[in-house]
């Protein structure tokens, strides 16, 4: 067994790349490793000034050196592949230069629009690039990265939480709720979360933040909204509540790594509509029957008379393919490369 150190940008949020960090922190751990974790902001075993998302302090790069000092492997979560703090990302570059890593690339700069010309992430003959979906991957062999695939993965048996008390503090009745499970930034397309809502005359729960300074942008589309909208987390109430109290997911992304939502719902046994971003097609391709945003008709249909067996269909694809329970046994043929068993 080996000792391994887990670094990121952030850690312990509720971002994609955290929760999935936790789950292979668990499924390392459950191998037998001894794994510490290093992050710029959250919650973490070491906090390292300046290596945060946009950090302006400057790097403690001597801090970070010897954080990840005695690790016979460093699993780097999206640091290497997105250019969110780049004296960050160059710094963690040069102190892996010839040490194993596994590069954990949840996204890749030319996927996003801001940085469509940015170069292939670096990387090393000791590395070992994992990707979380095909796409990404096919796409680093075009540029001369090999990389594995691991999709994320999930409890396929999640608390059920407290429908009827959340709905109470949400002060929902019988009306209709759909949640947006998302932090509200430009691609997560909060605009076409409300026109579904409008359009079936349901409450909008919006569960994320704005950042990335679209908090004023979002004041305007709510402002102007038809249905009622709630906003934010509520204290006592974590995300199976939120999905306990739903009657819809929407995820109307334009872009996403994976997508989290989309396996949440079929864990919880909520309908999905989703706008087709491109990870989508590899997702549904397993055979999950999902909604369009633009199914309105087939939507209420749905929701006045629930059809269990979708329900059903769903989570045993769910179980076959995306199982938390897994994680442990595709993770460990990447370690078997440095001798870690």
């Amino acid at each position: 067994m080996g000792r391994l150190v887990v670094v990121s940008f952030r850690l312990g949020s509720t971002d994609g790349v955290s929760i999935e960090a936790a789950k292979w922190i668990g499924a390392l751990r459950e191998l037998g490793h001894r794994v510490t974790s290093v992050a710029g902001s959250g919650v973490a075993d070491e906090i390292v000034p300046g290596l945060a998302i946009r950090d302006e302090r400057p790097l403690d790069e001597h801090q970070l050196e010897a954080a990840l000092r005695g690790a016979d492997v460093v699993v780097v979560e999206n640091m290497i592949s997105l250019p969110l703090n780049v004296t960050a990302r160059d710094a963690l570059s040069r102190i892996l230069d010839e040490r194993p890593a596994v590069i954990h690339d949840h996204d890749l700069a030319w996927q996003r629009p801001e940085w469509c010309d940015e170069p292939a992430p670096a990387d090393r003959p000791w590395w070992r690039h994992v990707t979380i979906n095909e796409l990404s991957r096919r796409e680093l062999a075009e540029r001369g990265i090999s990389a594995t695939t691991i999709y994320n993965t999930f409890d396929i048996t999640p608390p059920p939480g407290d429908r009827e008390a959340t709905r109470y503090d949400l002060k929902v009745t019988d009306e209709r709720l759909l949640l947006h499970p998302s932090r509200a930034i430009p691609r997560k397309n909060v605009a076409g979360a409300l026109r579904l809502a409008e359009e079936l005359d349901a409450t909008l729960w919006l569960l994320g933040p704005a950042e990335d300074g679209f908090a004023e942008e979002l004041e305007h589309i709510v402002s102007s909204a038809r249905v009622a909208v709630r906003r934010g987390a509520l204290p006592n109430r974590d995300i199976h509540d939120a999905y306990a109290a739903s009657d819809l997911v929407v995820m109307p992304s334009t872009w996403e790594g994976f997508g989290n939502p989309v396996l949440e719902s079929v864990t919880h046994r909520r309908a999905l509509a989703v706008y087709p971003y491109p990870v989508l097609e590899e997702i549904h391709s397993f055979g999950f029957q999902f909604f369009d945003l633009s199914d309105v008709e087939e939507i209420d249909t749905f929701l006045t008379a629930p059809d269990e067996a979708m329900w059903d269909n769903n989570l045993d694809i769910a179980r076959a393919h995306f199982n938390v329970a897994d994680l442990p046994a595709r993770l460990a043929p990447l370690l078997e490369s440095w001798g870690l068993n």
